[in-house]
């Protein structure tokens, strides 16, 4: 279902984010979040179940995709296929992640695109540190303190020790955007990356104020192989498009995961 950009007029000047564009940029970057990992599964399992921590033994960056994510890119490919020639990606970027990684290779292999893929990790998930691998439950019975920071800070500022906030993450995206801007000017592109990254791009491009990212990543969570679109302006910046898009999944089910909790993403 596509979701369009819904957000209160503010009342106050407005500062222009320094990665909103006015000059060069790509015609169009599409977002796409990886498809169902395992991990994902994992997730679900313990939060229905009440555990304190995923079962899964892979690092964060092996994840592989579930045989329900490997169905969901396919579809994406076949999605692909039957675009235009000229509304097909230029570039596709990726996550080195292997969940972000075999989106991307699985779904260009089943269009029959031949465009090199991109691995960059500055469009990796955001890292959890101690928390990797816990929920919501076990955080708060293991890591008392944490999860009191995290309450009192919130989630965009909070930093787990070892890992990352999504301040952290911000900026890595800041730093792509600018490379992109500057390799891929008028060009179609695509990322494949995590949810945490997405919404950090929606924080930079968008310049949202930390109300309104908490209460999109609330209500409207990333689904899985899902898709974001921007567009150029006449003005040289982009702007959304849609959000979360999952129509092309016709006949594969669309996954998400909740918006509470720490859980792997």
């Amino acid at each position: 279902m596509a979701h369009t950009p819904e957000t209160e007029p503010r009342d106050h000047l407005e500062a222009e984010s320094l990665a909103a564009g006015r000059r060069r940029a790509p015609k169009q970057l599409v977002l796409v979040r990886h498809a169902q990992s395992v991990a994902n599964v994992a997730d679900e399992h313990a939060h229905q179940t009440g555990a304190g921590r995923l079962e899964i033994e892979t690092r964060d960056a092996d994840t592989p995709l579930s045989e329900l994510g490997e169905r969901q890119a396919r579809a994406l490919g076949e999605y692909l296929r039957e675009l235009p020639e000229d509304e097909r990606p230029d570039v596709v970027l990726s996550s080195p992640y292997v969940r972000a990684r075999r989106t991307a290779e699985i779904a260009l292999e089943v269009a029959g695109l031949d465009q090199r893929l991109v691995l960059d990790e500055r469009i990796r998930e955001r890292d959890l540190g101690v928390l990797d691998g816990y929920t919501r439950i076990g955080i708060e019975e293991k890591f008392p303190e944490e999860a009191e920071r995290r309450t009192r800070d919130g989630k965009l500022y909070y930093r787990p020790a070892g890992g990352e906030s999504w301040c952290d993450v911000a900026l890595r995206i800041r730093s792509i955007l600018a490379d992109i801007r500057a390799e891929y000017d008028s060009e179609k592109v695509w990322v494949f990356s995590h949810q945490a990254t997405i919404m950090s791009f929606r924080l930079v491009l968008e310049s949202l104020e930390e109300s309104e990212l908490m209460a999109i990543d609330r209500e409207t969570p990333v689904p899985n192989v899902s898709l974001t679109f921007y567009e150029r302006s006449r003005e040289g910046s982009l702007e959304l498009a849609e959000y979360g898009v999952t129509a092309h999944l016709e006949g594969v089910r669309a996954t998400a995961e909740p918006a509470a909790g720490e859980g792997k993403a």
